[in-house]
């Protein structure tokens, strides 16, 4: 597991609102741990943006099925699949309390790449990711039936004719990866969105789709599917992806790393400027997931890679909006189809 540093840490945030408020640094912590004492106060909401059984839903269930006992609740999370996520976003923004019970839980790669595509109805600084639990690459793969078995043989082919490409989404950082590998060798790629993971996984597997694009934790345990290519410098997974070229390397491009799955909570900022004594409990709680060892075993369990684990907060959430948002925009022709 890693963990991403920043500055922006807890201490720091504390610190910041105290003087803000003008109370002294020895009073704050006591005054707003005092208001915090109540919560929560009934089970935590999460709004989960995409399909249930996906990437998402089995992050989220093996992170709170350990958050739980730190937060001394239970969650419950409902699916609002849809729109490339715009349905789970919306909903969340529209119908959720700004009391810190109500989190968002969403891949911030696709959901942000959705918002350069299209402008969400709501104010984008109105809410903002707090804690990314994975750092997921993008990937494309074949079913081991497929008569292509190297990205080599789906560049010729897709010379030769229109490859279909199976994705969870159109805006998507596998998406973006794959279409640039396209334009940069003149293979042909069509983007077919099979709506989530387990969907594009079960459109290549039976060859509906020539190939698929996902975040690699999505495939790299399934036997009967085969990766091929990486959109990272580094196959820091050798051992599960003996097969994946790095995309850059081989074929001389220069796209940036393009992390497919960063699975993040999010809450309304409302909610965090009426409630911060809230808000830095549910902050100060989820910190002490990461280091149990009950967490650890539950993603094994899921057969996801631990490698991919790691913490990010609220600075590193920023950080990775504003720069998925840069590259988004700067293939957004790619994802509209309009040059």
């Amino acid at each position: 597991m890693s963990k991403s540093d920043s500055s922006f840490s807890r201490r720091g945030l504390l610190k910041g609102a105290g003087a803000a408020a003008g109370f002294g640094a020895l009073s704050t912590l006591p005054f707003r741990a005092a208001f915090a004492a109540g919560f929560p106060e009934r089970n935590i909401n999460v709004y989960v943006p995409t399909r249930e059984g996906g990437g998402a839903d089995r992050n989220l269930r093996a992170f709170t099925g350990v958050w739980k006992k730190y937060l001394n609740t239970n969650f419950e999370p409902t699916f609002y699949p849809g729109a490339a996520g715009r349905v789970g976003y919306e909903t969340y923004m529209g119908k959720a309390a700004a009391d810190c019970h109500d989190l968002i839980f969403g891949n911030m790669g696709p959901e942000v790449l959705n918002w350069v595509v299209k402008e969400p109805t709501f104010p984008l600084d109105a809410y903002f990711y707090f804690a990314q639990v994975d750092a997921d690459p993008a990937v494309m793969f074949v079913s081991d039936k497929s008569k292509m078995q190297t990205v080599d043989d789906v560049v010729a082919e897709g010379k030769k004719r229109t490859l279909s490409c199976a994705t969870s989404r159109l805006a998507h950082p596998a998406s973006l990866g794959t279409l640039a590998l396209g334009a940069k060798t003149g293979a042909s790629f069509n983007l077919v969105p099979l709506s989530g993971g387990r969907n594009t996984r079960a459109g290549v597997t039976t060859g509906e789709v020539d190939f698929g694009c996902l975040p690699a934790s999505s495939v790299i345990a399934q036997t009967n599917l085969k990766v091929i290519a990486l959109f990272e410098p580094k196959n820091t997974m050798p051992d599960l992806m003996p097969d994946a070229v790095i995309v850059n390397d081989h074929f001389g491009m220069d796209l940036p790393p393009l992390v497919a799955g960063a699975r993040a909570f999010g809450i309304k900022k409302e909610a965090a400027d009426k409630y911060p004594d809230r808000y830095d409990m549910l902050v100060s709680s989820l910190e002490k997931v990461f280091p149990d060892p009950e967490y650890k075993e539950a993603v094994i369990k899921t057969k996801a890679p631990w490698e991919l684990i790691g913490y990010g907060d609220r600075k590193a959430c920023a950080e990775y909006v504003e720069n998925i948002t840069r590259i988004g925009t700067e293939y957004k022709s790619l994802l509209t189809g309009k040059s």
